[in-house]
């Protein structure tokens, strides 16, 4: 994989799935994993763990939690519309690189 990709998400952005099994799901990113290029989302791509009997959980059992989702599968939901945009770079009147929202043209200022 290429080296400095940009990634257009952040960690509590709300984002929308567009591709896999969970399509059309919308979360909120708890963790980003840039070396795999992977995002963790709430309620998103939920997988079963068999987690073994110890001190602390005698009973053992199955756990459900979220597992993470390619970002290319991923696209953020502009806060101001509530719908998916794309995702462009621009500078603000300070100066400073900014996301904005390509759909809206507005700065994205969650995140």
């Amino acid at each position: 994989m290429a080296k400095n990709i940009k990634i257009h998400i952040k960690k509590g952005d709300t984002v929308k799935v567009i591709a896999g099994n969970d399509k059309g799901k919308s979360g909120k990113v708890l963790e980003i994993d840039t070396k795999k290029y992977r995002a963790v989302v709430e309620g998103v791509h939920i997988v079963t763990k068999h987690v073994k009997p110890t001190a602390t959980t005698p009973e053992g059992g199955l756990k459900h939690t979220e597992a993470g989702v390619h970002i290319s599968n991923l696209m953020l939901v502009d806060p101001s519309s509530g719908e998916a945009t794309r995702i462009g770079r621009k500078q603000n009147a300070d100066g400073k690189l900014q996301r904005y929202s390509k759909k809206t043209g507005e700065f994205i200022t969650n995140g």
